[in-house]
């Protein structure tokens, strides 16, 4: 693993392009038929606990989040986190997670849902959904569907759906 100098800075509007093509590479043209895609679709991402990782003057990666209701209680969906090819396994990934899950309990956030992979968001502190606890409206593998609790507060239960706020 080579080291690398990041500077993670919240998106700007001029970034959506970038952004567009390291998803695109990443989860390819089927990634709008997906369940997490289609909760935030009509819904843009909290400008605020979005993020673009940079190395030098090339954008490196970045990381959304947007607002949703699971149930009646607001929170996070978590997602694309996306890397670029060249600079995966040098942590910048595990960099933008940590900082945007920084960021959303600094603002009060009560959760971050997730679909992946608990190998890599686990030492996150990230833990499944107990079965039939929260749902999605779509298909989800539920060993993929995770939670990150950011308070004391009970995981919430629901329906999850997008929010404007």
């Amino acid at each position: 693993m080579k080291p690398s100098n990041w500077f993670v800075r919240l998106e700007e509007a001029a970034d959506e392009a970038a952004v567009e093509a390291m998803q695109a590479e990443a989860f390819g043209p089927g990634r709008y038929a997906r369940t997490a895609f289609k909760v935030r679709e009509g819904f843009p991402h909290s400008a605020d606990l979005s993020l673009i990782g940079m190395t030098g003057d090339r954008i490196a990666g970045s990381v959304r989040l947007t607002p949703i209701l699971i149930g009646d209680t607001p929170a996070q969906l978590l997602g694309p986190l996306t890397v670029d090819p060249v600079y995966k396994n040098r942590g910048l990934g595990k960099l933008l997670l940590a900082t945007v899950e920084d960021m959303a309990r600094a603002q009060g956030e009560t959760a971050i849902l997730l679909v992946g992979d608990a190998p890599y968001y686990g030492p996150s502190g990230y833990k499944p959904v107990p079965f039939g606890k929260i749902a999605l409206p779509g298909p989800v593998d539920p060993a993929r569907l995770l939670i990150l609790q950011l308070t004391d507060a009970p995981m919430p239960e629901g329906a999850v759906r997008g929010a404007l706020r």
